[in-house]
């Protein structure tokens, strides 16, 4: 065993504090450790672990993404910050991770992607956030860069619901990275923003729109604010103001909280009361049984007395 006495502990602890236990040869060399005691580190049985080529992570165990985003940056060198995926992550944005980590870096970067880090070069500086040593790109580019990796639709659909219902991200904001970003991957982003700023705010909600466009039924209005006089009375997922129907996508997933079914029976009473036909269905339903829900909407539809003069509704558009 190599004499490990000689380096500089305290430097190299404040390093891995602000890298999550990730630490390059190169700093490690700078920290006073010797490439013998480096060696011996990452040995067979040792204490650190190689993420890519001398990038280590210096303990035991599977590597999770922190570990994997510092490892990226360090990688990168001249890091401006991660993106993706991962990024979507760190601001607590659901999402299915993979074992890739996007990393933005300068037009002129010498490196290349390696192992599961995979650079992108842009003269687009975006804010960032740090974690420690770890830049993260904010969470509007973070949400567009991902978008543009994915290669499922309901994925990036998913990914675009989370981050704009939880408030991460302004639908303004993923506008302008559409205008001002690359022209790969912006057909699906799009998209996905015409969804969203229509009102489909989930992914259960889109699928939804989409059943009931296969069918030919009526368009709805979706999301729509819905007064009696002044004051408001809901917002139901789907609304056919010429038959007093409302279609309402019964899912905790999108509501979040036990708190959200308490409302959304509150909602279903007063809409109700005001005459209002409300429907609902489960996510599951509108996947596996796409038929039935087409038939109850239509039957609703078709046994609907008209409109009701005394509901008014304020269009998404509108407001």
């Amino acid at each position: 065993m190599p004499k490990l006495a000689t380096y500089d502990r305290a430097a190299l602890a404040a390093l891995l504090k602000s890298q999550s236990q990730v630490v390059s040869r190169r700093q490690a060399l700078a920290c006073g450790m010797s490439a013998e005691s480096v060696r011996y580190q990452i040995r067979p049985g040792g204490h650190w672990q190689t993420l890519l080529p001398g990038i280590y992570l210096t303990r035991d165990g599977a590597c999770r993404w922190p570990e994997r985003a510092a490892a990226g940056v360090l990688h990168a060198g001249s890091a401006i910050g991660v993106t993706g995926l991962v990024a979507a992550t760190r601001y607590g944005i659901p999402c299915t991770l993979g074992d890739v980590v996007d990393v933005l870096v300068p037009p002129g970067c010498p490196r290349a992607s390696s192992g599961f880090v995979r650079l992108h070069r842009t003269s687009r500086i975006p804010k960032t956030i740090c974690d420690g040593a770890i830049p993260y790109a904010a969470p509007a580019r973070a949400v567009a860069d991902a978008i543009r990796q994915l290669a499922d639709a309901n994925d990036a659909r998913a990914l675009v619901a989370a981050a704009v219902q939880r408030g991460d991200v302004a639908i303004w904001q993923l506008a302008a990275e559409l205008k001002a970003g690359p022209p790969q991957g912006s057909a699906r982003l799009r998209e996905l923003l015409a969804e969203v700023a229509d009102g489909a705010r989930s992914v259960a909600e889109a699928d939804l729109r989409m059943l009931i466009r296969r069918a030919g039924l009526p368009g709805p209005l979706f999301n729509p604010r819905l007064y009696v006089g002044h004051e408001f009375l809901a917002s139901p997922d789907a609304w056919w103001p010429d038959h007093g129907v409302a279609a309402e996508v019964d899912s905790q997933e999108w509501h979040f909280a036990p708190a959200g079914w308490k409302r959304t029976t509150a909602r279903h009473t007063r809409m109700t009361a005001q005459g209002i036909l409300v429907l609902h269905f489960p996510p599951s339903q509108i996947h596996k049984e796409p038929r039935l829900v087409v038939q109850e909407i239509r039957s609703a539809l078709n046994a609907s007395r008209g409109p009701l003069p005394h509901v008014r509704t304020v269009p998404v558009s509108k407001r």
